[in-house]
């Protein structure tokens, strides 16, 4: 085992600690949002020590900024801006990016396929 690697059953265990982590967190934020902000901390920090990414599910539930857990509706807002999604964190004002611009290439080519198929028929 070289040094800073781990094996792989160790970041299987911190992964699935994550999404226990952070399931706790969507739970917990009606009652204690406070308790669901430490939550994402302590996800954050196992992804940090195991060298792992945020499951996918779950990378755009807390702010880059500030690591709070965001809940739309309650402490951000989400709004399409130029074909982009802006995502709003109510604790400490920042905004993320995420452009949609493959997704919206993907559809015009599926349409784009489907009105093909139906003219060679």
């Amino acid at each position: 085992m070289s040094r800073g690697k781990r094996p792989q059953w160790m970041i299987d265990i911190a992964i699935e600690r994550m999404d226990i982590l952070f399931n706790r967190a969507e739970m917990e934020f009606i009652t204690h949002p406070e308790r669901s902000h430490r939550y994402v901390e302590l996800a954050l920090k196992l992804s940090t020590k195991y060298n792992t990414k945020v499951p996918e599910k779950w990378k755009r539930r807390y702010c880059k900024k500030c690591k709070s857990f965001l809940s739309p509706g309650r402490n951000c807002t989400v709004r399409l801006v130029n074909s982009e999604v802006n995502i709003f964190c109510g604790e400490c004002g920042h905004a993320m990016k995420i452009p949609y611009r493959k997704e919206q290439k993907n559809k015009r080519r599926a349409k784009y396929e489907s009105i093909k198929k139906r003219n060679d028929e």
